[in-house]
Parts: C-alpha cells; structure tokens; sequence
C-alpha cells in the first residue's frame, strides 16, 4: 500500500513539473493605464498559482509591446491589446506565424459615445435617443453663454475629438442650439461629469468605457438611430479631413490578449484560460471605480477581484486550477 501511495505521490510530482516546465518562464505585458495593469496583475496571479508557471510582469505600452512582440518574441503575452492601433502589423504578424490573438479581453470592447446621465433619462425617456435630446436642449446650460446649449467634446489632440468633431456636425447639433466645448483636458471632461451629478443637472458629451466615470456615475449612451456603419467610421468620421460626414453609431473597438506563437504552442492549458478569460464593460467599470476609489494599484485590484468575483473567474478555469488559486489567496 505505502509503494503504491509513493509511486502515485512520485507521479503527481512528475505530472506538476511537467506542467510546470511546458509552462515555464511567461513574461506578461503591464500596460500603463488601469484596466490593463489589472488584467495583467489576474492573469500572473492565476497563471502562476493555477498553471506552475514562473509568471513576471513587465513593463509595457501598445506601440512598443507589439512592435517587440513581432519582432522579438517578447513579452510572451500582451493581456489587453486595442489592436485597432495597429491592426496592420499585429495581422502581418499572426500571417507570419510570429503572434496569435488569444481572445477578447473585454468581451463587448472598447465602447465610446455620446452620453446623458441616467438619472434625466429616468425622468424623459426621450433623452436616451438623439431626437429627444435634440428637442430639450434648453436643459443643456451652457456655462458660459445663455442663449446656447452645451455638448462636452473630447480634449484637444486626442484622437477621439476628430471623430466627437464629425458626429457633432453629422447629427447637426449646432443647428439644435448646442456649442461643441472643449473640456480642456481628460480631467475637466470627467470633472464636467461628477460636477453635473452632485447637482444632479443636465450634461450631454463624449465618453468612453471602460473607464472609472462610468463605473462611479451611471450614464445612458445616447441612441442615433442610425446603426454602425463602419465604412463611414473607418472612411470619414474618424478622418480630420472628413467634409461630409454621416451619422453612424460608434463601433466597437477590438480588446484583445494577443500571446506569442511560442508560447501559445508551449503552453496549451495557459492559452485555454487565456482564450476565455474576458470582463464585461458594466464589470471593468466597476472594477476601475473601486480602484480610483481606493487609491489600489494593479496587484491589490487583481487580489480583490480574485477573492470576490469567484463566481466569473471560476468558470475561466478548470475546477482542479481554481482549487489552487484559492489555496493561494487564502495564504496571502
């Protein structure tokens, strides 16, 4: 009996480091915004308690990491790629046998639009379509002139405001009383918003998700009644020398866990967790917001989702995987 407990003790042993070899040393992208270090922060906590693998986190950022990635074969996995900043080489990459898209990190993507708090909405049903804010733009103050109404664009110099830019002209909104305003800065943009909340008063403009705004201050995304049409997005909208733009929703933005070909070969249990591992926006939103909230960095934040949201990450993972990273957090 004591032989054969031995020799299965002997094999368990083997079968971990052979897992743990197949594995190996995985370098892990820590992007520099929030949702990104968090995600990295997850997916080192879990590949390393729940795969055996020598998990590091490594400094990144989008331009960089995916040049490296193609080029170098490092770091092994980038957890929230917005590969639409450079599909072109990201796809040459894949076609080259270099780089593989693993999945979705944010199942629904990145989400922009324009926005009303929830509150009005709950109020005038009318306000979550373009139409009814269109008809109401007196509720719109304008903080500066009486006789106009306001609609917060994106900054100066980021990209999001040549797209804001058009669909403001498209949807003819001058043409309802509204001045298109710049916030100034991301700050002025999200101050505009919780200035707005407390008073509870009227704001239309840009915003995006996931962000921790939307997780704090809840807001209804304003319905065009166009659709997308992402030929005209792609083409016009998003062009600064659009001349004639139409109106068209804003698509959304390809999230991605992009890993080297290497690695995804190396370590096929890995890439399956990798493969299902995706937040929702409603989630990520949430999950930003109480970081903000609590000042967290990225292994905090990752520790705290670990140990309360069992009931997502558990389903990314085998039941033998997620015995193990909860040994791991009860002995932190």
């Amino acid at each position: 009996m004591r032989k054969i407990l031995a020799t299965s003790l002997v094999l368990a042993s083997v079968s971990f480091t052979a897992s743990a070899e197949e594995c190996g040393k995985v370098t892990i992208a820590d992007m520099n915004w929030n949702s990104a270090t968090l995600i990295a922060n997850i997916d080192r906590f879990i590949l390393d308690h729940g795969y055996g693998c020598d998990a590091e986190l490594v400094p990144g950022d989008t331009m960089p990491t995916g040049a490296s990635m193609i080029e170098k074969g490092q770091p092994d996995v980038a957890p929230e790629f917005w590969s639409n900043s450079m599909k072109a080489a990201l796809d040459k990459g894949v076609d080259e046998g270099r780089i593989r898209y693993a999945g979705s990190s944010l199942s629904e993507g990145g989400e922009e639009g324009f926005w009303v708090p929830e509150y009005m909405v709950k109020k005038d049903p009318t306000l979550a379509t373009i139409e009814g804010v269109k008809a109401n733009a007196k509720l719109f103050e304008h903080p500066e002139d009486p006789d106009k109404s306001a609609f917060m664009g994106c900054p100066a110099g980021w990209n999001c405001q040549i797209s804001a830019g058009n669909l403001f002209n498209a949807l003819e909104l001058d043409k309802a009383g509204f001045d298109l305003i710049d916030p100034g800065s991301g700050a002025g943009l999200s101050g505009s918003i919780a200035k707005a909340y407390e008073r509870e008063e009227a704001w239309f403009g840009y915003y995006w998700a996931p962000t921790a705004v939307l997780g704090k201050y809840k807001m209804v995304k304003v319905d065009f009644g166009s659709g997308i049409d992402e030929k005209q997005f792609k083409d016009c909208t998003t062009n600064e020398d659009c001349l004639d733009p139409k109106v068209t929703m804003y698509p959304p933005s390809p999230v991605d866990t992009v890993v080297t070909e290497t690695f995804a070969k190396r370590a096929p249990a890995a890439m399956e967790y990798l493969s299902t591992r995706a937040f929702t926006n409603a989630k990520m939103n949430a999950l930003l917001a109480w970081m903000e909230d609590n000042q967290a960095d990225g292994e905090l934040a990752a520790e705290e989702f670990l140990n309360e949201n069992s009931d997502i990450w558990m389903k990314w993972v085998s039941p033998e995987t997620a015995d193990k990273v909860k040994k791991a957090l009860a002995a932190l």
